[in-house]
């Protein structure tokens, strides 16, 4: 039986500096969200010895997207018109997923909380039912399995959803995961696996021959450390495109966006409200309810092209009114946290991964999908340090689309209302 109480903190602490006289680690990793601690885990069991960076390992005043990230691991849910790239990759990641995460709890002994009912897609009007029809349709078309229901089969699945829900469609294939329990077992495995981690923000990549020794290839911490390594991976989320001594066209690839989230939690000795993650579209509006097997329930999220961390009392007030909207049994729930957090977001809204120039590998840009992408994300960089090469869905996906100095959308320059807009097909909000 896997432990589910381990403490806040991580009880691992990052060291200070590199210490003198030790041999240059086969890699070092720039972040230690997610992305960076599986791919510094998967590094480190492929016999490399991994030194990993970052300002606030598992602290809980990290700005990571993990930390208002729902856990939703849908690529049914998440599929949009145009997106059939990314679609194909998130297939590929929502069927590594169950194993990888299956690794990390026998490895610590710390259940993730993966949940396996599915996604329940809901409209609250006929309007967004038409919508939700119309979307369907197109995942159908794609040989997505999505089930259409009427009103009356949704409150049978979800019995407290409000009467005026028009109708649904439920996405067995769709996963979710406690997205804080996953970090926290990932920095537990990592360490175990005896990956170093080193306090700071990596503010330039050297990325000079490996047989220049330590005036050579590696990575310069705010400190003003320098940290040699034969291969150098950027894994900083939004902050990857800051770092000195990359290509330049990946110096605009990457942006911030911000999100606002909730968390509920049920009075003692209420029933569970929710059974499954339920998406809704309201008034043209999305909103998202994710349980967790505590009773905790997550509600997001805004979306905007910000880079503060504020919560807002609008946004706290939308989601709030779409969601008790379709769940008006949630008003009973407590409001035990209101957080603002940024995104890692890319020109394009795809991720970057793989090869950017000699020595360097960049993994970042995962935007809404950090969490499901982590584990393919490891295997793919782990396969590229061991001199192999990723699964066939990562092409579209290589640094190399952004070609010259300026970063192209796919082959075309970006359209500079798309930054600030959210993806066709989608009812993201903005704030």
């Amino acid at each position: 039986m896997a432990n589910t109480d381990f403490p806040a903190s991580t009880g691992f602490p990052a060291s200070t500096g590199f210490p003198a006289n030790t041999a240059a680690p086969d890699v070092v990793i720039a972040g230690g969200g997610v992305i960076g601690t599986a791919i510094a885990w998967r590094a480190a069991l492929r016999g490399l010895t991994v030194t990993l960076v970052d300002p606030a390992w598992g602290s809980p005043e990290t700005d990571a997207a993990t930390e208002v990230a729902a856990g939703m691991l849908g690529p049914v849910s998440e599929s949009m018109f145009g997106e059939q790239d990314l679609l194909a990759l998130n297939l590929l990641a929502i069927a590594r997923f169950p194993g990888f995460a299956a690794e990390l709890e026998a490895v610590t002994g710390v259940e993730v909380g993966v949940r396996t009912e599915g996604t329940l897609a809901v409209a609250y009007d006929k309007a967004d039912h038409d919508r939700l029809v119309r979307l369907t349709a197109f995942r159908h078309s794609l040989g997505l399995a999505a089930q259409e229901l009427d009103g009356r089969e949704c409150r049978d699945l979800e019995p407290f959803l409000a009467p005026g829900v028009h109708g649904g469609v439920l996405a067995i294939g769709d996963l979710s995961v406690d997205n804080r329990r996953y970090a926290k077992a990932l920095r537990a495995a990592a360490v175990a696996a005896g990956v170093r981690v080193i306090s700071g923000s990596v503010t330039e990549a050297a990325l000079g021959s490996v047989a220049e020794a330590a005036s050579g290839r590696g990575v310069i911490v705010d400190s003003g450390m320098f940290i040699p390594a034969r291969t150098v991976v950027l894994a900083a989320g939004w902050r990857t495109g800051q770092v000195g001594g990359i290509p330049p066209a990946l110096r605009t690839a990457f942006r911030p966006v911000k999100g606002q989230i909730l968390r509920l939690r049920h009075p003692e000795g209420m029933p569970h409200v929710i059974t499954r993650t339920i998406r809704a579209i309201v008034r043209g509006a999305d909103v998202y309810l994710v349980p967790r097997a505590d009773g905790e329930v997550v509600v997001g999220a805004t979306q905007d092209e910000r880079a503060d961390r504020l919560v807002t009392a609008g946004a706290v007030h939308d989601l709030l009114h779409d969601a008790m909207s379709v769940l008006p049994a949630i008003s009973e729930l407590t409001l035990a946290e209101a957080r603002a957090g940024l995104r890692p977001g890319s020109v394009d809204n795809g991720p970057v991964v793989g090869v950017a120039a000699p020595g360097l590998i960049v993994a970042a840009g995962h935007f809404r999908n950090g969490i499901m992408l982590s584990a393919a994300t490891a295997d793919a960089v782990a396969d590229l340090l061991a001199g192999g090469h990723p699964a066939a869905e990562w092409r579209p996906f290589a640094p190399q689309r952004f070609p010259g100095d300026t970063p192209l959308t796919r082959g075309h320059p970006p359209d500079p209302q798309a930054l600030s807009t959210p993806r066709e097909g989608s009812n993201e909000r903005q704030h």
